[in-house]
């Protein structure tokens, strides 16, 4: 498992986004000011700096290790669309599809509740944070498992009071289950993550 010995020195290195525990306003507004004081220095990075920058932008936001990233873009690079491939790869991971879903808080929680046994896919447990889930796969907290205070809070929640899931995921709170009914889309914009930049760094 990814260790993180600083969340709060990476993200402001990285961005907000890659740690759930650092997206709040106070945060926001320490980065705002760091990035003011950078601009007025009038400070240019190379574009190595820029490209690495955003490789471990996805790598911390998702929790690989560079071994593990490169590996998913050497095979994106096959792909007709190297951006889209690598975005649906890294979605569909059992340990983020879990996060997605609401079923766990952060993405670090649900690679834990995923290595200790207490998700299954259609039926079956598994181990494998980095299972490749496939549309009609369902996602679910084990039976013997929805008792635990990690995911007994769960059953309780509205659904209107969970987090924003993505459109390629149907999820039931009631069940503590989600099914994977599309293919996650990759848009740059509004998932603040530069996959072309990614690939310029493992082109190099």
């Amino acid at each position: 498992m990814l260790l993180i010995k600083s969340k709060f020195k990476i993200a402001k290195r990285l961005g907000a986004a890659v740690f759930e525990k650092t997206q709040s306003q106070k945060f926001a507004l320490s980065e705002a000011r760091s990035a003011a004081n950078k601009r007025r220095g009038g400070r240019g990075g190379s574009d190595y700096g820029r490209q690495m920058l955003e490789k471990q932008k996805v790598r911390f936001t998702y929790g690989l290790s560079e071994r593990q990233l490169s590996n998913y873009a050497q095979a994106a690079f096959a792909e007709k669309h190297p951006p889209t491939s690598l975005h649906v790869s890294l979605e569909t991971r059992a340990d983020n599809a879990v996060y997605r879903a609401g079923l766990s808080p952060t993405r670090r929680a649900s690679r834990q509740a995923v290595s200790h046994g207490h998700i299954t896919i259609n039926g079956k447990r598994i181990t494998t944070p980095s299972y490749r889930l496939k549309k009609g796969d369902v996602i679910a907290v084990r039976e013997g498992s929805r008792r635990s205070p990690l995911f007994a809070a769960l059953t309780e929640e509205k659904e209107g009071s969970a987090r924003l899931v993505p459109q390629w995921l149907k999820v039931d709170l009631s069940t503590l289950s989600a099914e994977v009914t599309g293919e996650p889309q990759y848009d740059q914009t509004q998932l603040g993550l530069d996959y072309p930049t990614v690939f310029e760094f493992y082109s190099r």
